[in-house]
């Protein structure tokens, strides 16, 4: 069975930060991740969504995310954490520029 996640999951140093991917995509295990448990699509909806994906790609996502879980979260944490910090450290130019508008 391993080999057959194996087949669908790659992690290659550069490419997506070395995270676990779909093979052959830029589409990472915590994409698929956190659309099925974070936004409750099922594997249809989410082929439906990366159509370039297969359901084995998906089924096989979701099989990697429960095996590696922890690891994923953390993966996912700290995306969440630098896009906050990000957000936090530089300005929008639509907000500054609709701040100048108002100020004007």
């Amino acid at each position: 069975m391993l080999d057959i996640i194996k087949q669908h999951i790659e992690a290659t140093p550069g490419t997506c930060g070395g995270k676990p991917r779909i093979a052959g995509h830029r589409i990472r295990v915590m994409d698929i991740a956190v659309a099925h448990e974070q936004q409750g699509m099922s594997p249809d909806e989410i082929v439906s969504m990366y159509p370039s994906l297969t359901l084995s790609d998906v089924h096989a996502a979701l099989a990697y995310y429960f095996d590696y879980r922890d690891e994923i979260l953390r993966d996912i944490a700290e995306e969440r954490r630098y896009a906050k910090e990000v957000r936090l450290t530089t300005p929008s130019p639509l907000h500054e520029k609709l701040q100048r508008r108002s100020a004007g």
